[in-house]
């Protein structure tokens, strides 16, 4: 196949940065790009500026917001004596989609994970901390990823937080529904019973 011609070759490297985007997908993305109509391709530009330049961090959870504090912690509704901590912006949006959970969030931005160089103080974990000292913090719940690297910031967060006074409870990991019991691994299976509950 021919080079691209070097806009194109640059649009493609672009898509390509974004995780888990590959060769294929970038070109397919490039190539639509190409294809749209003019308005439609300045609007999408836009609408990239818009979001790095309006979206931010909520000054209290971390959570992406466009305005200081965002909806969640600026509600009267939720309840602000139970935080529950999440790597990511993505991991609010999956708990608030089940709607089941009426409490507020903190957004770690990541977690532990000396093989990649990060370490607590890459995390916001100070800025928790600061929260459980001067909020009327009952319990904090730890829903990092079941991964090595979700498992072992999760544990260090019991550690770090259960002197400060309140219950620090970690969401249960087990089977998916569905699933048969055959087929799962041990640590699974294990999760799964130690995570049993009443019913």
């Amino acid at each position: 196949m021919e080079e691209l011609v070097k806009p194109l070759q640059e649009l493609v490297d672009k898509f390509r940065t974004l995780e888990g985007v590959g060769k294929k997908s970038a070109m397919r993305m490039a190539f639509s790009i190409l294809d749209m109509p003019d308005a439609d391709a300045f609007a999408f530009a836009q609408a990239i500026l818009d979001a790095k330049t309006n979206i931010g961090r909520c000054s209290v959870c971390q959570n992406i917001s466009s305005d200081e504090v965002c909806p969640i912690c600026s509600s009267s509704t939720r309840d602000h004596s139970v935080i529950c901590v999440v790597e990511d912006y993505q991991a609010v949006l999956a708990i608030e989609k089940v709607k089941e959970y009426s409490g507020v969030y903190h957004v770690l931005h990541g977690t532990i994970s000396p093989m990649k160089g990060i370490g607590p103080d890459q995390l916001k974990i100070k800025e928790l901390l600061e929260r459980i000292n001067s909020e009327n913090v009952q319990e904090v719940i730890i829903a990092t990823n079941p991964t090595v690297s979700g498992e072992a910031t999760a544990m260090y967060l019991s550690r770090l937080l259960k002197p400060c006074g309140v219950k620090v409870t970690r969401i249960a990991n087990g089977l998916p529904v569905g699933a048969d019991l055959e087929y799962a691994d041990s640590v699974t299976l294990y999760r799964a019973i130690m995570g049993r509950h009443d019913i």
